[in-house]
């Protein structure tokens, strides 16, 4: 799956006149079909009303009969698609906007289908058959390869839902089997355990690696709910993962579905309709405002879909939910089968945490189940409610960007425990051996960390801004002289030089991709400076000679920052200024003048401590950065400076302590930031 490819979205609304209830599905009723800038067509659709609703019926899985051998069963979704896929094709617009969307490889085509008419709910567009014109004609629409089309659901509103796709995920999996009901819980937790695994911090203790766990994933059992309402208003929970029998029930003599969930303090079912659920998910505060809102709810519940009577108002609880201000709902409008509904849950979660687009997701999770549940048409069955804001693109890539770097923080995190492990033995013992297996184990955290940013750094490339890719860059180098940091502390030299190299050529190609940047170019100069610490006199000079003149433009471009900017930019232009002092004995050792220096570096380090912000991680950074320079690479040359700027910086009661190795992600931090 191309996470990274163009998405083109195409919007269809089908609209007609009069309320959204109360209106049968009849081939004498006008409807409009809007799409594109062509001019509004007038559909009919194919059905009766009670013809098509005897139809869905005979989409249910019998309880004695295999679904693999249920001919009629399979003849029914191929008629309905074929009839819902004739829908489609009275609507030259959407042809055309197919054709031209489609029209660049790798591009999925996102189709909104916008409508408010309850009874056109009923209908399984997502098994429509490919009618003559569109892509892959003959075969299902949103399965064909040809031209990948995902399908979403939008209710037609005077605004759009405010979405914040970006934010740390947290999930909460609510299950209910009551009276003796049964339903895969352990299938569903092992795929959601699975999804956030890459997240979770590595922790020898048991205890404490369930307690990381519990960070992200929060399980409910047999849940009631007023449990959901009272954990839904007093905790923050991106995603919803509800497993439970659908059930139906009778409201104003018509029958609906809900889900069954657990009566309040017994075993007997509540079955609970999606406004109640809904008014659950988004609990207000005693003044009315909602304090939690889900970003995305999946129902792996049969027929949460299902709209099933539009006599009265009120759809399916995904439509409820969806209408209730819930961005996505992802839900069955058909029976889902027990064993589709967990893969359906470890695609959908697997791709969403690592930074996946949803419509991506979506399309893939429907070509999965025709794969791996061949004998069910639940790939059919999967129905989605979106919200789709103008700049989700830009939020779903900031997602994904958050999600690969906590993914490799979490293994810097294990690389720094090993590390420390390794150090605080040796001054215990004073023996400089490394066990083999934790040698291993650092060999292929690095190898794995190098790997994602690999990943990372090419998906998409063509599509980047220099910007961009230079900020993808400097990550790369941070992470690299972080990994040969690590090396360096254990007395494997020969990979912290070939950490220190790759760290100098990631540092020095993100600098030429964005060379106004003056943190990158500093750090450049700064890699540049610790594999050369060794030398002096004639080393020196050549050093100065060659990288004179880029100290100093790095100096310029930080000290105008530092003067025309306030907050972190100024924190940041400052310790770059600092910084740029320290290395001044190596690129103008001629003029260096050690008391001024320290008197400098000293200054712009008060005027750091001076400036207001929200929080100390830059001074935090900076301060890393400068241990480094004492211990981890120690040279007579600027010790004392470095110095300097430790005794400013952790001076004025600022009380900052941890190891030396760098312990954070300062660096990346900073290139990300800058």
């Amino acid at each position: 799956m191309d996470t990274t490819s163009d998405i083109r979205s195409v919007k269809l609304e089908l609209l007609r006149s009069g309320p959204t209830h109360n209106q049968l599905l009849s081939p004498l009723t006008n409807y409009i079909a809007l799409c594109g800038s062509d001019g509004p067509v007038t559909l009919n659709m194919p059905f009766e009303h009670r013809q098509l609703m005897m139809r869905l019926k005979r989409l249910k899985y019998p309880l004695d009969r295999d679904p693999a051998t249920d001919e009629q069963r399979q003849a029914e979704i191929r008629d309905l698609g074929e009839a819902v896929g004739h829908i489609f094709g009275q609507v030259p617009a959407l042809i055309s906007e197919l054709g031209n969307a489609g029209a660049t490889n790798g591009t999925l085509v996102h189709l909104s289908l916008a409508m408010s008419a309850f009874e056109l709910g009923l209908l399984p567009f997502e098994a429509a058959v490919a009618a003559d014109g569109f892509p892959g004609a003959g075969s299902p629409m949103f399965l064909q390869m040809r031209t990948p089309i995902s399908l979403t659901r939008e209710i037609r509103r005077g605004r759009p839902l405010p979405i914040n796709w970006a934010r740390p995920p947290r999930i909460l999996f609510i299950f209910a089997a009551p009276a003796g009901l049964y339903v895969p819980a352990q299938a569903h937790l092992q795929a959601l355990r699975e999804a956030i695994e890459p997240w979770v911090k590595l922790k020898k203790d048991p205890k404490e690696r369930i307690e990381e766990v519990k960070k992200m994933l929060t399980i409910v059992p047999n849940a009631s709910l007023e449990q959901i309402r009272a954990l839904s208003a007093s905790t923050e929970f991106t995603h919803i993962h509800i497993l439970a029998h659908g059930a139906p029930f009778k409201k104003s003599g018509d029958k609906r579905y809900g889900l069954a969930l657990c009566s309040e303090g017994g075993d007997q079912p509540d079955i609970v309709e999606g406004e109640r659920l809904a008014i659950a998910l988004t609990a207000s505060d005693s003044v009315g405002n909602t304090r939690f809102r889900p970003t995305l709810v999946t129902l792996a519940t049969c027929d949460s879909g299902n709209i099933n009577s539009v006599l009265t108002p009120g759809g399916s609880i995904a439509h409820e939910l969806n209408a209730a201000g819930i961005p996505w709902v992802i839900a069955s409008q058909f029976p889902l089968w027990m064993k589709a509904s967990a893969i359906a849950a470890r695609v959908l979660y697997t791709g969403l945490l690592q930074g996946s687009d949803p419509r991506w997701v979506l399309y893939e999770l429907r070509q999965r189940l025709r794969t791996d549940a061949p004998e069910t048409h639940d790939w059919a069955s999967i129905v989605a409610y979106s919200t789709i804001p103008a700049d989700f693109d830009r939020q779903v890539h900031a997602f994904r960007d958050q999600q690969t770097q906590g993914k490799i923080d979490v293994m810097f995190d294990r690389m720094d425990e090993l590390v420390c492990s390794i150090t605080a033995k040796k001054h215990a013992s004073g023996s400089c051996d490394v066990a083999e297996e934790v040698q291993r184990e650092l060999t292929r955290l690095a190898a794995a960390i190098r790997a994602e940013l690999r990943h990372w750094r090419e998906e998409g490339r063509d599509k980047q801004s220099a910007r961009e890719q230079s900020r993808h860059l400097g990550l790369s180098a941070a992470s690299e002289k972080r990994i040969g940091i690590a090396h360096t502390l254990i007395g494997a030299r020969s990979q912290a030089n070939l950490a220190y190299r790759a760290c100098h050529d990631f540092y020095k190609a993100a600098w030429r991709m964005d060379p106004c940047n003056h943190w990158l170019l500093t750090q450049y100069l700064s890699i540049v400076a610790i594999l050369n610490r060794g030398d002096d006199g004639a080393g020196l000079q050549q050093l100065s000679d060659r990288y004179g003149s880029r100290w100093s433009a790095a100096f310029e471009m930080a000290r105008w920052e530092a003067q025309n900017c306030s907050g972190r930019e100024k924190v940041y232009a400052l310790s770059t200024l600092a910084e740029l002092c320290l290395l001044n004995v190596v690129y103008h050792p001629q003029s260096a003048d050690g008391t001024a220096l320290k008197q400098q570096i000293s200054d712009f380090c008060r005027q750091m401590l001076n400036e207001p912000m929200a929080d100390n991680f830059p001074i935090l950074s900076t301060l890393r950065q400068f241990r480094r320079y004492l211990q981890d690479w120690d040279s007579p040359l600027w010790a004392g400076l470095a110095q300097t700027a430790l005794g400013a910086l952790e001076g004025d009661n600022l009380l900052i302590s941890g190891p030396t190795s760098a312990q954070s992600w300062g660096d990346a931090r900073q290139a990300v930031n800058t």
